[in-house]
């Protein structure tokens, strides 16, 4: 595949399904582990008319499919700071989850223009990362971590097409997970939220507190219930959630059109 150039080399890296020119703030969402763009699709007509959504799309998925699988974390955030500063105008902030919270992170480090707040889902902070090895297991151990973190994603890999399709980026996607190293560096200067499912496996309160120290800005923590894909049956409450957090009013407009 011949690589954009120019302003279509960012757009391929955000996807808006529903402008809001008019908009006060713009929220960046960044999918998890073999997650795409589409899993925000029903969020934009949550936040009109007052927030645009905006979600992250990683290579090798969707319309980016015959693209390859992102190297590393770094690659990632490069390719969405460089959109963000070349397509994002105004006030935005970030929403990343589990995968997604260490990309937005740190694209929130390389930002020249920082985001006005940083929430961080379902995912451990930097401190608290270690290596992996689940991208090294078989299909089946693969699928047996998907289902212990819950979720509907593990129900849908009975299928065998759907393994075939789905597991090669959930693989690829653990690969730069668990190969991503954080460098140090001076706290962000931004309010960060960190918001965990209090039935998830992998990410507890105590830990999740750590994120405290990636910022000099403020920290809060926030618990709903849930296992690590929480956000699934508490979307209403993580959106009221972000509604609060980035001073917008906690209305949403019903007769906004729907998205795709």
């Amino acid at each position: 595949m011949t690589a954009p150039r120019g302003p279509e080399r960012h757009r391929r890296w955000l996807r808006c399904v529903a402008p809001l020119p008019t908009a006060r703030i713009r929220l960046v969402c960044f999918p998890h582990a073999g997650g795409a763009a589409s899993g925000y699709a029903t969020w934009p007509a949550r936040m009109a008319p007052f927030a645009e959504v905006l979600a992250v799309q990683y290579p090798g998925r969707e319309e980016r499919h015959d693209e390859p699988f992102a190297a590393g974390v770094d690659e990632l955030a490069d390719g969405v700071a460089a959109a963000l500063a070349a397509l994002v105008p105004g006030r935005y902030a970030l929403f990343g989850h589990s995968l997604g919270a260490t990309v937005a992170h740190e694209v929130a480090r390389r930002a020249h223009r920082p985001p006005e707040h940083l929430v961080v889902s379902g995912r451990l902070p930097p401190p608290e990362l270690r290596p992996g090895s689940v991208h090294l297991r078989d299909d089946d151990g693969l699928v047996a971590e998907l289902t212990e973190l819950g979720g509907t994603a593990a129900a849908l890999l009975t299928d065998p097409e759907m393994r075939a399709l789905v597991l090669p980026r959930v693989r690829a996607d653990y690969r730069v997970a668990e190969t991503y190293r954080p460098r140090p560096g001076p706290p962000l200067q931004v309010p960060v939220t960190a918001v965990i499912g209090d039935a998830d496996p992998r990410v507890d309160e105590r830990r999740a507190r750590r994120w405290a120290e990636t910022t000099a800005a403020g920290f809060d923590l926030e618990v709903l219930p849930g296992d690590h894909f929480y956000l699934t049956d508490q979307r209403e409450a993580l959106l009221a959630l972000l509604r609060r957090r980035l001073g917008l009013p906690d209305v949403v407009a019903a007769r906004w059109p729907s998205t795709p």
